[in-house]
């Protein structure tokens, strides 16, 4: 016995050995690991389920597609394969191969134009034998939605011709001809080759000049639209007949054509056109219609037509789509611009630029500005009979928004409008909303219901209106046929709005699943579970999930695996993922929409799931799967979750680095509320040590323990990993608000979070940060005018000076900030004139003086959410103090970073901050001496600085 206890031991202290030498060998994470780090996406399954296609894509470089063929169990890699599809038969794929990164950077770096850049490449596979066929700059491809013979492809212009080398022999003259007149060339041209190519047969069919197409849905037919080259080959629109291999003229000769659309059997057509030039003031484009049987045009739409509104016409920018039975037609229409004539009397210099602000402006002038562009694109939905031949205006001025059935045949449509309430946008939310039906038989209107607070939609078949209302909490739903109004949810007598919304505003709901078919049902959520709710009233509320999410504290939520789905069938059996809040950890169920029984759980483990797909025609399913400590790699699956196989293994690299842990925490805020947070840890976290602690936070972020977070160059807050492999501890606590002090109130959840941590004793208290962006970056601007607990704090475009803000604008909508303030996330609940104290009370920049903790700001110039001048404000006041203040000003940039080269940079200095006040290192010159603009650009001041000897009678900074 002895002897086996000893071999015992020896095992033992062999295995852990062995682990501490694993763990030795490992690797904290640096900056320079982000390039390599993929991600997978784009994956789809083919419809007989015997293929998978994915993308495993770094951050900067090359990356692949990958199929998977379960006939053979083969893999095949596509280096820079990407958008890529399968055919609808499953016997082919086809995808975009781009260009090589380095190619293209060295390139760019000798300053080629955009033309002289390679350009992408097009491959199909032919998935029996994975053999591929691969067609050299191509920009564009195309597959019928339901056809499978067929593939359209559109060719980038061909390169230049190389000009022929100088012979050495003699050149031997031509008798002269008469020389012919040349055409005139259209010099702004932009058609090139189109290629419809059959995929079983290989043959091909190239048309010259073509600048848009579309196939038919079912693939029988290719519309196309060719550019004028001269004044022999003009403009034109064509269809191909791919059952006959015809090609037919529809219209030519016309200067622009645009918005070629097709019904869904591929027998008709329609476009807009116009005769005008492009340099026409007002350019009158009229709809044409076109018919594959009689092989003829005929025009629909023009100003004069009868039914179309006096002084309005035709709109190049309304979107065109066939009824599904083809008998209807919708358009766009807009109001005729008013011709002004150009003051030939004035200089540029001499004409006035200005903006003129008056107080009954529907929309304030920079909201205006902002939508310029999409006003005078703006349409207006009108309908064309082809049956009785007639134009009827749905949209109006006053009633601009209107909502078909899904399939565009019902008797009304549903009009809402919130013109008359236009002027309240920017300090009351939700905006109030007047609802129409519009009968599209007779064309009359009618009025049926006035300042809504909900967003009335239609369902599939128009025979219900239907929306949530804030105002009292429940799903309503009318008869499109003049029913009453009916409260489908009052009676259940469950909450249907989101209980946990601290906003001063009335709270949203939870979210609606869909409809059953024949307008049977609505599905709608509350907090736990799915209920089907029957529009007309007649029938008692069902919960369908029979109240399992309730009973096991759980949030479950149907899965909608076709993205084009109207409705789901009455007898269909769903998937459905549940969320639980108190592990939150992910699973899938199996519930039948027309049984009132409990879910059947599928799969389910301390991990985040999500991403389902499933073959249309097949049992194979796809999912993602991660956690913290696990990337979201692919998985799949037969339809009942068995056989499960990983797909992807996109970072078999993270074995090689010090990862961490995470674990959810509880605590109490000061007002007693119960509250949940994650806290990180080093992978070889030891309670004896203390450790430096960052606390990020922004509003609540429990829910995502078991999400995986990918090292990355930061955006504008810190990256976790990044951090909890260099040995910093992580919190991130959630923060619930009262209204009117939500500085107060984040200080409240997060500081007895953060002690309470600190009294196990692994967390260095000496050594603790705060980081924060935008609404965070304000928190922590307010929460270092109260508290000296931190060492450092970064906070992110955050507001200072709320008196200020209030009156500002968002110039990234061109809004009033005073909504904001009012009514949603600064959560102050009243105007500055109303509740002026708490106003200056939350504003940090007010008790500046009180500052002791060295602060890094970013703000960055071109913040569209929050002024720059706030981050100036704080820092000219904290500057004037002579308070320890740096502020990154990334120009360019809006409220979080975009480019790629900025996130790093901000990752390398954020480091450098925490590192110097948390750790010891020694600052970088851009922290201790500054970077003079004269060398902006060309010395960065990444060096460290490493500290003098203290001189005598001198203190350390």
């Amino acid at each position: 016995m002895r002897k086996y206890l000893l071999l015992a031991a020896i095992c033992g202290a062999g295995l852990m050995q062995a682990q501490a030498q694993q763990q030795a060998a490992k690797k904290p994470l640096t900056h320079d690991v982000y390039d390599s780090w993929k991600g997978v996406a784009g994956e789809k399954i083919s419809n007989n389920g015997k293929y998978v296609l994915f993308n495993v894509n770094t951050q900067e470089g090359d990356g692949e597609l990958i199929i998977k063929n379960y006939i053979s169990n083969a893999t095949k890699q596509y280096s820079r394969g990407g958008r890529a599809e399968f055919s609808n038969d499953s016997r082919y794929a086809v995808f975009e191969i781009k260009p090589e990164y380095q190619q293209v950077r060295a390139l760019k770096l000798k300053k080629k134009k955009a033309d002289d850049l390679p350009k992408d490449s097009l491959a199909i596979v032919k998935l029996e034998d994975m053999s591929v066929v691969k067609v050299p700059r191509v920009k564009s491809y195309k597959l019928p939605k339901e056809g499978s013979d067929w593939l359209a492809y559109h060719l980038e212009k061909p390169l230049p011709e190389k000009k022929e080398a100088k012979s050495a022999e003699p050149k031997v003259e031509e008798p002269k001809k008469p020389a012919a007149k040349p055409l005139k060339q259209n010099k702004k041209a932009e058609g090139t080759e189109l290629v419809l190519r059959n995929l079983q047969s290989g043959q091909e069919h190239r048309f010259t000049r073509v600048i848009d197409y579309i196939f038919s849905e079912k693939g029988n037919m290719l519309y196309f639209v060719k550019d004028e080259l001269d004044s022999l080959h003009k403009a034109g629109v064509y269809a191909f007949s791919t059952s006959d291999l015809k090609t037919m003229p529809i219209d030519t000769g016309k200067v622009t054509y645009k918005s070629i659309s097709a019904d869904k059997a591929g027998e008709q057509m329609a476009y807009v056109a116009t005769m005008d030039t492009v340099g026409a003031e007002i350019r009158y484009f009229n709809l044409y219609h076109w018919n594959k049987k009689d092989n003829k045009t005929a025009l629909l739409a023009d100003t004069v037509s009868k039914g179309m509104p006096k002084a309005w016409m035709v709109s190049e920018h309304g979107r065109l789509n066939f009824s599904e039975d083809g008998k209807r037609l919708f358009f766009g229409t807009f109001p005729r611009p008013t011709r002004y004539e150009k003051d030939t009397t004035k200089l540029e210099e001499e004409k006035v630029s200005l903006d003129i602000w008056t107080y009954k402006d529907p929309l304030i002038q920079p909201m205006q500005l902002k939508n310029k562009d999409r006003e005078l694109k703006r349409s207006f939905l009108a309908m064309y009979d082809l049956r009785g031949k007639r134009i009827q205006q749905l949209a109006t001025l006053e009633v601009p928004d209107v909502y078909l059935d899904a399939y565009g045949q019902g008797d009304v449509a549903l009009g809402v409008s919130d013109e008359k309430y236009k002027i309240t946008i920017g300090y009351e939310t939700p905006t109030r909303k007047d609802a129409y039906l519009i009968d599209l038989k007779k064309g009359s209107k009618k009025q049926v219901l006035s300042e809504t607070r909900g967003y009335p939609r239609m369902s599939p078949l128009g025979n219900y209106i239907y929306w949530y209302e804030p105002t009292d909490s429940s799903w309503h739903a009318m008869s499109s046929k003049g029913g009453a109004n009916i409260n489908l949810t009052k009676r259940i007598g469950l909450p249907f709005y989101d209980e946990t919304n601290d906003i001063p505003t009335l709270p949203g709901d939870y979210g609606f699943a869909g409809w059953v078919e024949k307008d049977s049902y609505l599905l709608v959520y509350d907090k736990h579970d799915i209920w089907k709710l029957d529009p007309s009233g007649k029938k008692a509320p069902e919960n369908l999930t029979d109240k399992y999410g309730r009973q096991n504290n759980m949030r479950l939520r149907y899965e909608q695996l076709d993205r084009e789905e109207k409705f789901i069938p009455e007898d269909a059996t769903v998937y459905v993922s549940g969320f639980n809040y108190a592990t939150k950890a992910d699973a899938f169920y199996r519930e039948n929409i027309s049984k009132k029984t409990a879910p059947e759980k599928l799969i389910g483990s301390d991990h985040s799931y999500a991403g389902l797909n499933k073959a249309k025609a097949g049992d194979r399913i796809t999912f993602r799967r991660g956690s913290f400590r696990e990337y979201n790699d692919i998985y799949t699956a037969d339809a009942n979750f068995g056989k499960v196989e990983k797909l992807s293994d996109a970072n078999p690299q993270m074995k090689d680095y010090l990862w961490g842990n995470v674990e959810l925490v509880n605590w109490k805020s000061t007002d007693g509320v119960p509250l949940e947070g994650l806290l990180f840890k080093p992978e070889n976290f030891d309670p004896k040590k203390k450790y430096p602690m960052l606390v990020y936070f922004y509003e609540r972020s429990s829910d995502g323990l078991h999400s995986y977070r990918t090292p990355a160059p930061s955006a504008s807050t810190i990256n976790i990993p990044y951090y909890v492999s260099n040995d910093y501890l992580v919190f991130v606590p959630d923060i619930v608000y009262i209204d009117g002090y939500p500085g107060e109130s984040a200080m409240d959840c997060i500081i007895p979070g953060v002690q309470s941590l600190v009294a196990q004793g692994f967390v260095d208290d000496k050594n603790m940060a705060l980081q924060g962006q935008s609404w965070g970056g304000y928190q922590i601007a307010y929460m270092i005018t109260r508290t000296n607990m931190f060492k450092a704090a970064m906070a992110g475009a955050p507001v200072s000076n709320m008196t200020s803000a209030y009156g500002g604008i968002r110039w990234g909508t061109g809004m009033s900030r005073q909504f904001q303030y009012e009514r949603t996330q600064s959560r102050i609940g009243g105007t500055l004139w109303e509740k002026p104290m708490q106003f200056i009370e939350n504003s940090p920049l007010f008790f500046a003086d009180r500052v002791k903790t060295p602060l890094l700001i970013m703000h960055n110039d071109q913040d569209g959410a929050v002024p720059w001048y706030q981050g100036i404000e704080y820092f000219m006041a904290l500057r004037r103090l002579q308070k320890p203040v740096w502020m990154l000003v990334y120009n360019g940039e809006d409220h979080n970073l975009v480019q790629r080269k900025n996130r790093k940079d901000l990752s390398a200095r954020m480091s450098q901050f925490f590192d110097h006040y948390l750790k010891g290192a020694p600052m970088p010159v851009w922290m201790k001496q500054g970077v003079p603009s004269v060398v902006k650009g060309k010395d960065y001041g990444f060096e460290l600085v490493e500290p003098q000897p203290e001189v005598a009678g001198e203190a350390n900074e």
